[in-house]
């Protein structure tokens, strides 16, 4: 029997509940992964290939000047630039940090730290754990928790790997430390999976996100991405009780022609009644609270 569920909540979603009885929820993830990429710096056998400006590269035995420093750019600038334009709009955000990403800039981490923002664990390294040996992706996870909570402070309550493996959620389960995690696409709600208890699912998103930049059939320019944000959040708003996710990266959003649009995407939300700006532990804490399984 497959373990794949096609019915969901199917006709009628539950209320969610969401606190002074907002319409939607929003939440912004940013990913910070500059660092824990690919390169034979790091000991790997080629230079990264996914998700930067060098689109449809072909991966290199050596080291690619080129793709490191638009990596660079991420957590030199882009970062900086994202984070003046959520703080000064006092708009929460949830961090994806990659392990190995967030040791190397500890300055990011105190101002992720500083500003309240969720750092959720993405993963030891930005790789594909797709073929990964179980033990071997166990071990890394162990790692990652470990290291991410001395460098943050504090242990994660959220996990995503994003390049995931058959086996991600079961050992994220098997870990029993999370509130959640997000390595599904498959609502517009949080969801409870069965296992030795119940696990809280909180899905993410990659057509609201960022990442659309550096695809061969995506985004390329600003007033593309905004409109189509804009398209999610008004459809869903005005179905009500529901919950939308936007996925941004430091070395994409973060780019000035880029980060202009997603200005303005937040001071449109901003301007809307009834929305819920949170972190996802928020919506964990929340879905745990009103809507235990």
């Amino acid at each position: 029997m497959s373990d794949r569920d096609f019915v969901g909540y199917g006709a009628t979603p539950p209320d969610p509940l969401w606190p002074d009885g907002a319409r939607i929820a929003v939440q912004f993830v940013l990913n910070y992964e500059e660092g824990g990429e690919r390169s034979v710096e790091s000991g790997d056998g080629e230079a990264e290939t996914f998700l930067h400006e060098v689109v449809g590269s072909a991966p290199v035995p050596r080291r690619e000047p080129n793709v490191e420093s638009v990596y660079e750019y991420g957590s030199r600038a882009g970062f900086w630039r994202l984070h003046r334009l959520f703080t000064s709009r006092k708009i929460p955000l949830t961090i994806y940090g990659v392990t190995e990403a967030l040791e190397k800039n500890p300055d990011a981490v105190a101002a992720m730290v500083a500003a309240n923002w969720e750092v959720a664990s993405h993963a030891l390294r930005w790789i594909d754990y797709g073929t990964m040996a179980i033990e071997d992706e166990r071990a890394q996870m162990a790692d990652a928790i470990r290291r991410h909570t001395a460098v943050v402070g504090t242990r994660p309550e959220g996990w995503y790997t994003g390049r995931v493996s058959p086996n991600t959620l079961q050992l994220v389960m098997e870990d029993g430390g999370f509130l959640y995690s997000s390595d599904s696409y498959a609502d517009d709600l949080p969801y409870w999976v069965k296992g030795a208890r119940p696990h809280l699912i909180i899905p993410y998103t990659l057509d609201a996100n960022d990442m659309r930049f550096a695809a061969m059939a995506g985004f390329n320019a600003g007033p593309q991405f905004e409109a189509y944000l804009r398209d999610a959040f008004d459809t869903l708003y005005e179905e009500g009780g529901r919950m939308m996710s936007v996925g941004l990266h430091c070395r994409l959003v973060g780019r000035p022609g880029r980060a202009a649009a997603l200005r303005r995407f937040l001071d449109y939300v901003a301007s809307k009644p009834d929305v819920w700006l949170c972190r996802r532990v928020d919506i964990a804490r929340h879905w745990h609270a009103h809507h235990a399984p």
